[in-house]
């Protein structure tokens, strides 16, 4: 009798023995899903994150059989469409911040919304004159022909930031080598000691929180300097606020110090001047 053997592509086999061995070797695992990335922004974050990180390109059915059987059911659960997964041993959300730091501006597609706000500077072209003058006239981007190339005379704003951008313009924007669309890579999720943490969960208001630790040391600062407790950061000012009391009491009570003897002198004086004017008044 035959027997019936299967054999697997050995690209398949190859990810199904990373998908086994990458989350044994690295304490976090993230999601990316790549319906909004394009190849260009992996290829040049694999560069920078070399030696941190390793990519894993994935078939969906290959890597969630490989989780499945090594009980990482949660992120099987989160795959689906077109998925890269990221192994690394660095905090989900310094991983989640450091991705939003390295966006890049791309060449925009139909339909895409500006980041910014598309200015086409007056400069030859260097295109010979074709099809291409009705795309700059439907653009309302002023021309003429010089030398046998297009000039643009004018600078001109097609799209303004938050506007999407027409097809034609887009591809009229390529052309030139404008780029309007900021585009970064956010992770749809991580896995770390057990447990999953959504997109919602991994993003960090950095700006908010170091905001937060500035106004929890200030008041720190401020409750130790009025209780008299000691540290590094305020010892200048402790010693200064005992110094200005010190100074007060000492003036107060008309207990004479190198530091005192003028304003008590001076108090002393207002005082004397003050007994006098009032003698006088009574003596009237």
């Amino acid at each position: 009798m035959r027997k019936n053997s299967t054999v697997f592509p050995a690209k398949k086999m190859q990810m199904y023995k990373q998908a086994t061995e990458l989350p044994k070797k690295y304490k976090v695992m993230a999601l990316v899903k790549m319906n909004k990335v394009r190849a260009s922004q992996i290829l040049d974050l694999r560069k920078k994150l070399l030696g941190e990180v390793e990519f894993l390109s994935v078939k969906n059915r290959v890597v969630k059989k490989a989780f499945g059987e090594s009980g990482i059911k949660e992120m099987a659960e989160r795959l689906g469409g077109q998925c890269l997964l990221m192994f690394t041993d660095m905090s989900p959300f310094k991983l989640n911040v450091l991705l939003a730091k390295n966006k890049i501006m791309m060449p925009a597609r139909g339909g895409d919304i500006a980041s910014i706000d598309v200015v086409v500077p007056p400069k030859n072209t260097g295109v010979a004159p074709g099809p291409m003058l009705t795309d700059f006239k439907e653009a309302k981007i002023p021309t003429k022909i010089d030398q046998g190339t297009i000039w643009i005379t004018e600078e001109t704003i097609p799209v303004k930031k938050g506007e999407a951008v027409p097809e034609k313009i887009a591809a009229l924007l390529t052309k030139l080598d404008i780029k309007p669309v900021e585009a970064g890579i956010v992770l749809d999720g991580a896995f770390e000691d057990n447990l999953m943490y959504s997109a919602e969960d991994l993003v960090v208001d950095v700006d908010a929180i170091r905001q937060e630790f500035a106004s929890s040391h200030a008041k720190a600062l401020a409750l130790s300097i009025k209780v008299g407790y000691v540290t590094n950061e305020n010892i200048k000012e402790i010693l200064a606020e005992a110094s200005r009391n010190a100074t007060a009491l000492s003036t107060e009570s008309g207990y004479p110090t190198k530091e005192t003897i003028k304003p008590i002198l001076q108090k002393a004086s207002a005082q004397a001047s003050s007994v006098v004017s009032s003698s006088k008044y009574e003596s009237k």
